[in-house]
């Protein structure tokens, strides 16, 4: 929802040359917390874990229009994160939880349609109310949702069953608690798919004002209604064919919506080029999802989780970070930065040919 308005008012604030921070240090963040979020998830429950995430994302609602300065934006932004670093693990798992193994692609399809939901109607509806209101209006509005959030998970009945009391010692981490080995092939394609998301978040703003789009999240709309489209059906496709067939037809979509972005030179192609890229995400994430929790152990299902979770952040911290750095407020250096999501999407494509090739190779 407050997405595509933060470069903007971080440049208000005398910031420009720090966007790739925007989403760098919020997903820095959330990847740090995964690990404590994952023992937690296995140890003291799914719903606390959900709790903590929407609390933060209620506060930092109320913390965005007292940051007046860089330094301060900054700084919320990093707290902003724990919000994604509890929330999605807790949710996750819960869902694992519920549902049959024979239909989790499905189930993570679902999940994620109801999450692009909120993503569809997140960016339109938060920059129109900062154009018709204000900023403080959309900050106060994105806590009031936070909130309602809270309200539905107190009515949830916890799934974990050899449940723990909270106490600080849970927050000491072994090493072997930090990533779970089980789930690394899953999580090294999430980490060459997810950099081109960073590249989205932090360049479409600006290449919507290149093109002359108003409406920043107009974009992200487009891109977010074809991924509802399409994840409902990929998750059960996945159920169907296995994780890594559906996985590479995703992989080759990255790799058109990047070329699409790097060379688009109008508005109705770049929203197309949104449109392919949505097609990408509603395939590619449930379909990770569903193989990260067919290769976790059952009592470390959190921690699995979690571990994809920090493949996702790093992949999207990092590709907000370089697209920032690389583009330096030129447009001329869109082609550059699109086209080395598509590099990655071709070593994502890369990866799981040679992993398919690796297993069958094993099991002849």
């Amino acid at each position: 929802m407050i997405i595509p308005e933060l470069p903007s008012y971080l440049e208000s604030l005398g910031g420009g040359d720090y966007k790739g921070f925007i989403i760098a240090l919020f997903t820095l963040t959330a990847g740090i917390s995964r690990p404590f979020s994952g023992k937690l998830a296995d140890t003291i429950g799914r719903i606390p874990v959900m709790i903590f995430g929407a609390v933060v994302c209620f506060a930092c609602g109320f913390l965005y229009p007292l940051a007046q300065t860089v330094f301060l934006f900054l700084l919320v932004r990093f707290f902003h994160g724990f919000s994604t670093g509890f929330k999605p693990t807790g949710t996750s798992a819960y869902v694992a939880d519920v549902v049959p193994a024979a239909r989790r692609g499905e189930a993570m399809g679902f999940l994620g349609l109801c999450g692009s939901l909120g993503m569809a109607s997140g960016p339109a509806l938060g920059s129109t109310l900062a154009q018709a209101t204000s900023l403080h209006a959309m900050f106060y509005t994105s806590s009031v949702l936070a909130i309602l959030s809270i309200l539905i998970l107190f009515r949830m009945k916890e799934t974990l069953i050899d449940r723990q009391s909270f106490r600080l010692s849970l927050l000491k981490l072994d090493r072997s608690e930090i990533l779970e080995p089980a789930v690394i092939r899953p999580c090294i394609v999430l980490l060459l798919t997810t950099f081109s998301y960073g590249i989205v978040l932090t360049i479409t703003p600006d290449v919507s004002d290149h093109l002359g789009v108003a409406n920043r999240g107009l974009f992200f709309t487009y891109f977010t209604l074809a991924s509802v489209a399409v994840r409902f059906f990929a998750g059960k496709a996945s159920d169907k064919y296995g994780r890594e067939p559906v996985l590479k037809v995703a992989a080759c979509i990255l790799i058109i919506s990047m070329a699409l972005l790097a060379t688009v030179q109008d508005a109705p192609l770049f929203l197309w080029a949104g449109v392919v890229y949505g097609l990408f995400v509603g395939i590619n994430t449930p379909t990770i999802f569903a193989w990260t929790i067919d290769l976790s152990p059952e009592k470390h299902r959190g921690r699995g989780l979690a571990t994809m979770y920090i493949a996702l952040e790093a992949g999207i911290g990092l590709g907000a970070f370089l697209s920032g750095w690389i583009y330096d407020n030129n447009t001329d250096r869109f082609f550059w930065v699109f086209g080395l999501g598509g590099i990655l999407g071709i070593a994502a494509l890369v990866f799981l040919q040679w992993g398919s090739k690796a297993n069958r190779y094993k099991a002849a």
